[in-house]
């Protein structure tokens, strides 16, 4: 039976207060990441910014906007910004580290902001959403490796969702500041909602100046001193205590190891067993992208003034709040639950109310022959934008954060930051595919599908796959530390079986059984141990 609250383990020694604070100040990044990609959808339908980017196209209300090539180029390249920034932050974690990482980080994302900022025309308007994108690909990557590397492991699955949290909030940020401004008819309506990124890029550059280095990485650098000083810090005891001494010796004896079969390349990444894994991570954010999320926020606004919604402004705002509220019992569940049940679950939730959304949407809705919206029943459009709000329940309360929780725990330390990088790519790869052909699927004219409703049938055919995905792939990895979650993957071949396994030594204990045994072999007859092959990668 599922306990009715989260509790430290009685074993654990040491606060672990000051560690939840810092994963869940670090998740504050998400913000930049959800207001960014949420606050475009706004700023596409304001009818100043139409009128002042537009290059002579007439929409078929007869008002000056921007072509719907142009809007795909406009939302698209955030997430190409977004691609190459999460491939390139390896460069910036595994050498400068994940803090100062996600301080440089901010500040590109920052040069981004100015340019949309001072933009006036579509050239640096699409300058500046490349550079924010790129800096949020770098933050979206490096903020779940800060957050797994520091986070307590029986709380960890919360802490790493908490950006997902974190992301949500943004969005509706964004919501609610588009709202505020939509009727300007001058820059500050599109401006202001710029700005504001400023003051989340600033307080996230304050918090890290202070805030350590995760004891993780300090041991791959070699630096043992500083990751007891720093685990120290994280658990409220003294560096030299000997539960830190103990968490250390199993940190550095799994790295050694690592590093005892050579460094990791991209390449190792998909090679031998770990091959599985990354194929995992990659498939994880993938999918979460498939299911239609950013179709809502990214387009959502869009689609309601279509679909005949008299204030599609107020409807994306109700949406952005359902997706905050929606992912906090998500939060609670992923440590108590588990990532199977819920990811299971979840995607059964997301395939039916998308499904009812297609159907509604395609039955009841017609266009007249310059391509307008025909609503014939305005019950049955509540209705589907009550399905709209129930598969959104199910996504932020499951998929949202259970993608970043997954693929912040299942890599091993010497490839993670590599591992990360390539999944978080993913996520955005196919962000940013979405965003460029959406508007090519939906809308009505020459060279365009003309979907409209009939594009939730596509996200229906994904959150399906998301099914057997989970089944077949996702290992259950709640309260196991990483270095635990290592030897799963090594000794359990089904993810179907995970969920029984327990560990039967730590990985300390059978380094020193291991270099034990070889120290008593007569030289030249040295045996290779692949006992733990898992590791060799």
């Amino acid at each position: 039976m599922v306990k009715l609250a989260i509790r430290k383990p009685e074993d654990d020694v040491g606060k672990a207060w000051p560690a939840i604070a810092i994963g869940l100040f670090v998740a504050f990044g998400g913000v930049l990441f959800g207001y960014d990609t949420g606050t475009i959808s706004g700023i596409l339908a304001m009818d100043y910014w139409q009128t002042l980017f537009s290059t002579g196209y007439v929409n078929t209300q007869g008002h000056l906007d921007v072509s719907p090539e142009q809007s795909s180029a406009i939302v698209s390249i955030l997430s190409a910004g977004t691609f190459f920034g999460a491939l390139g932050s390896p460069l910036l974690a595994d050498n400068m580290g994940r803090r100062l990482g996600l301080i440089t980080s901010s500040w590109v994302f920052i040069l981004g902001v100015i340019f949309q900022t001072a933009a006036t025309s579509l050239p640096l308007f699409l300058a500046g959403r490349f550079f924010a994108g790129f800096g949020v690909g770098l933050i979206s990557a490096m903020i779940p490796l800060y957050q797994s590397e520091t986070a307590p492991r029986w709380i960890r699955g919360a802490i790493v969702g908490a950006y997902q949290l974190a992301i949500t909030i943004g969005l509706l940020l964004a919501a609610i500041v588009d709202w505020s401004t939509q009727y300007r008819q001058d820059t500050g309506s599109y401006r202001i909602p710029i700005a504001v990124q400023f003051a989340w890029a600033i307080i996230l550059i304050g918090g890290m100046l202070v805030l350590p280095e995760t004891p993780r990485f300090l041991v791959k650098k070699g630096q043992h001193e500083k990751a007891a000083q720093a685990l120290g810090k994280l658990r409220r005891i003294d560096p030299k205590h000997s539960a830190i001494e103990a968490e250390l010796s199993e940190i550095r004896a799994n790295h050694d190891y690592e590093m005892s079969v050579g460094k990791a390349s991209y390449l190792d990444c998909f090679r031998g067993p770990m091959l599985k894994r990354q194929l995992t991570g990659m498939g994880v954010q993938g999918l979460q992208q498939l299911t239609g999320i950013n179709f809502i926020f990214y387009y959502g606004t869009q689609y309601f003034k279509n679909s005949g919604i008299q204030d599609p402004f107020t409807i994306q705002m109700i949406t952005s709040s359902i997706n905050v509220v929606s992912t906090l019992p998500g939060l609670y569940a992923v440590d108590k639950i588990g990532r199977r049940p819920l990811l299971l679950w979840g995607a059964v939730g997301m395939c039916v109310s998308q499904f009812l959304v297609a159907m509604l949407g395609t039955l009841t809705t017609g266009q007249d022959s310059a391509g307008n919206i025909i609503v014939y029943n305005v019950a049955a459009q509540k209705a589907g934008i009550a399905f709209v709000c129930l598969y959104i329940f199910f996504f932020a309360s499951t998929w949202g954060p259970l993608a970043w929780v997954v693929t912040g725990e299942i890599y091993p330390l010497k490839s993670r930051a590599k591992s990360l990088s390539m999944t978080t790519a993913t996520n955005w790869l196919l962000n940013w595919a979405i965003a460029y052909a959406t508007p090519y699927l939906v809308n009505f004219g020459d060279g365009y599908a003309n979907l409209q409703s009939k594009i939730f049938f596509v996200w229906f055919g994904a959150c399906f796959l998301c099914i057997a995905f989970v089944y077949f792939y996702i290992y259950e990895t709640k309260g196991w530390s990483l270095e635990e979650v290592d030897e799963l993957y090594s000794e359990v071949s089904s993810a179907r079986k995970s969920a029984g396994w327990t560990p039967s030594t730590t990985f300390a204990q059978r380094r020193g059984a291991h270099s034990t045994a070889v120290d008593e072999k007569p030289e030249g007859k040295m045996e290779h141990h692949s006992d733990h092959s898992e590791h060799a990668v």
